[in-house]
């Protein structure tokens, strides 16, 4: 039976789980706001200035709930990560003094009104005085504690979220001016123009949400332009896109020529993009160098200095192990997630965005002050039945006779996916390299367990607990780690494979963008409509263009409108350079068929963007052959420990062996001074650990190198590759290396 003395862990256990419960389920969440209203909601609704400066954090980050509801709800976790940091503190330091056998040190030690402290493995001997002082001890240490941290990282929480919207608006704004210029160019209403730049967040980014929020006051609380231009330059949390919407609201209000500011600003912006470039490049460059003096000549240090440690003085195998096997990849991980979050923002969408935010109660939102927006319960088209209500002359439940249709129509929309990979497999493995995970993994654990050298224990281990305890980490590790290699090359080299040929596509078309774009310009202004000049134009040649403009072309003649021919050309293409040129030139059809000057200023937005990615590109190659060089010298390193120190070792071990014979097994030795216990020293497993070191640092290094070097993990599938081969054909090289080189020490 379960003690009673255990009951106030379960209840905090409970309380955790019901706050971990609220992001799983939307009934729980609610009974937390409404519990959270009751207890805490007067309180955090009174109007001070703590409160207007906390409207303004969830302002900056988007938050889609009302600040009544998010503060009162911060209030109420703090409380109860507070009360069950409190009671697990209790037990933590009764299983704490437990451990360390400190009980009988600390009934002599402490007071006899403390002697409860000495029993705190079993609260149920504790008196009430004992447990009541225990437990206002531990609320005013770890319950207090955890409760403050809770309060503080929530509101600090909104404030990263809010500079990573600011660093991603900043990115993004140039391109959206650049946007709202050429539409107004070609004649389209300014509250128009911000309502399409709005439809195309996906695009454009966060700075399009941010103008969402405009659009949103002027159609849904009908408030005018003007006044909502200034509640975006209030609400904002990017410095530029407050000025931009303050110089915005000052044409407006004036009356002057909206064009013409939109004109300047585009220029502007357009110079601002090489400061923008060399602050994104300065930035990389600062996490090479961090890179390459925190992950590469750090753990190599550590592990050299541990292995000669372990080698000479004391077993250091443990540490060492624990720092290749599970330091180093955690490390890298941690980096290229923090690299991956801070230059994300500031590279810009690609081809995704976020188009409204999810308050924690699950209400849709996107509200400039926090207010969240009503929106209808979304279902799938199959799920969907016009018969839930009854009016007069309609129809009752249940008795739609459309339900079976649309579960098939359904059913065929899950299903579109397979159908599509079945019937052009080459176009979805060229489009979606990871598919080809789902071919080589199971192939290289194939061969990995065909192809394992696995020794007699480890093969008669099989799941037996004691045996496998028993085992030999070398032998085992040693059994499975070439073919491991193996596999993961075979992995390796195939996504390399199809990713860069779809790189290499991709940056062929993005090439090509800028001149079809202004020969696109050059023939509708000489007068030709649209259609004429798509004609035109897919009869030239377009270099990796050409095939699919001779496919657009055709879809016109088979009687597709421009609009949706280009969209079609946007979704096989699937470049953002694309998409956004597609989509300004469909926007810009719609307002006029002088779409010449929308045409020219997608050229040169198009070419500044090519330019500014292939000057990115060679500033980066530096700092890409910086990480190859240190990769390099690890490696160098690692093989000098393999071929000359450890040999050198094993010799002195085996010196000290013949000594020791020689002197009857007395164990008295003439040689080797301070290497005594060099005769237990296992100098084939710090070989191993640093063959594996050389490994996982040719993986991490390779996908930091791609991250760095290419903006995305997936760049650094071939520098691992590369890497990976390396490490491994310099480990078959190692028993030859160290061949020549005790032959060089003899000669010498």
């Amino acid at each position: 039976m379960l003690g009673l003395h255990l009951l106030p862990l379960l209840v905090a256990f409970g309380l955790c789980l019901s706050v971990v419960l609220d992001r799983l389920d939307r009934r729980v969440a609610l009974g937390l706001t409404r519990l959270a209203l009751v207890l805490f909601g007067d309180y955090v609704g009174q109007d001070t200035a703590r409160r207007t400066r906390q409207l303004q954090r969830m302002r900056g980050a988007h938050v889609a709930a009302t600040h009544r509801t998010y503060a009162a709800r911060t209030l109420l976790f703090s409380g109860v990560y507070g009360v069950a940091g409190a009671v697990i503190g209790v037990y933590a330091a009764g299983w704490l003094v437990s451990t360390l056998g400190a009980e009988a040190a600390l009934a002599g030690a402490l007071p006899a009104a403390l002697s409860f402290v000495t029993n705190l493995g079993n609260l149920s001997a504790a008196g009430f005085g004992g447990l009541f002082l225990l437990l206002l001890l531990s609320s005013a240490t770890i319950g207090a504690g955890l409760a403050a941290a809770t309060y503080w990282g929530r509101w600090v929480a909104l404030d990263s979220h809010a500079a990573t919207r600011a660093r991603a608006i900043d990115v993004t704004l140039p391109r959206s001016v650049a946007f709202v210029y050429a539409l107004s160019r070609s004649g389209m209403p300014f509250p128009a123009v911000m309502r399409t730049l709005a439809a195309n967040r996906e695009v454009y980014g966060e700075a399009a949400t941010e103008f969402g929020v405009a659009v949103r006051d002027v159609e849904t609380f009908n408030t005018d332009v003007l006044t909502a231009v200034q509640h975006v330059a209030r609400s904002t949390p990017s410095d530029g896109l407050r000025e931009f919407s303050d110089n915005l609201a000052s044409v407006l209000g004036s009356g002057q020529s909206v064009s013409t500011f939109l004109r300047d600003q585009y220029e502007r912006f357009q110079s601002r993009a090489e400061a923008q470039q060399a602050q994104y490049v300065e930035l990389l460059a600062t996490f090479a160098e961090v890179y390459v003096t925190v992950l590469v000549a750090g753990p190599l240090f550590l592990v050299t200095i541990l292995a000669v440690i372990g080698l000479v003085l004391a077993d250091t195998l443990p540490l060492v192990r624990a720092v290749v096997y599970v330091g180093l990849p955690l490390a890298t991980v941690a980096f290229a997630l923090y690299v991956d979050a801070m230059t994300t923002s500031l590279q810009g969408p690609a081809g995704g965005g976020e188009a409204g935010a999810v308050d924690e109660t699950g209400a849709v939102g996107g509200g400039r002050d926090g207010s969240t927006l009503s929106a209808p319960a979304a279902a799938d088209d199959d799920e969907v039945g016009v018969a839930a209500a009854v009016a007069d002359g309609g129809v009752t439940a249940g008795a739609d006779r459309w339900a079976e249709n649309r579960r098939r129509l359904g059913l065929h929309r899950r299903l579109a996916p397979l159908r599509g990979a079945v019937a052009d497999p080459l176009g979805t493995v060229l489009g979606r390299p990871t598919t080809t995970l789902a071919l080589t993994v199971p192939v290289a654990l194939l061969w990995v367990a065909l192809t394992a050298d696995f020794p007699a224990e480890v093969a008669s281990a099989g799941v037996d607990a004691v045996a496998l305890s028993a085992l030999d980490v070398t032998a085992a590790l040693g059994a499975v780690d070439d073919a491991l290699i193996q596999g993961a090359a075979l992995v390796l080299l195939v996504f390399t494979v199809v990713h860069e040929l779809r790189r290499r596509r991709q940056r062929a078309i993005e090439a090509a963008m800028p001149d079809l774009l202004d020969r696109l310009a050059s023939v509708n202004e000489a007068g030709m409509t649209v259609v004429a000049s798509v004609e035109r134009v897919a009869k030239k040649d377009s270099g990796a263009l050409a095939p699919e403009l001779e496919r657009t072309w055709r879809d016109i003649r088979w009687g597709a409108d421009v609009s949706t021919a280009l969209r079609r050309l946007d979704r096989r293409v699937g470049s953002t350079t694309v998409t956004r040129a597609v989509t300004l030139v469909t926007n810009a059809m719609r307002a006029s068929g002088d779409v010449g000057p929308v045409l020219r200023i997608a050229a040169d937005e198009a070419q500044t963007s090519q330019r500014l990615k292939q000057e990115r590109r060679q500033e980066m190659l530096t700092y890409l052959m910086v990480i190859y060089v240190s990769f390099f010298v690890f490696l160098a390193i690692v093989t000098a420990l393999l071929v000359a120190f450890i040999p050198a070792i094993d010799a002195a071990q085996a010196a000290q062996a013949a000594q020791s014979a020689a002197a009857g097994g007395s164990g008295a030795t003439t040689a080797g001074g301070g290497l005594g216990a060099l005769g237990s020293v296992d100098t084939a497993a710090y070989a191993q650990a640093f063959y594996h070191a050389s490994v996982v640092q040719a993986l991490c290094s390779g996908i930091v190198a791609g991250q760095l070097g290419g903006g995305r993990v997936a760049d650094g599938a071939k520098h691992a590759l590369v890497m990976l081969l390396a490490a491994y054909a310099t480990n078959l090289a190692v028993p030859t290396l160290t061949t020549l080189w005790q032959a060089t020490v003899v000669a010498g």
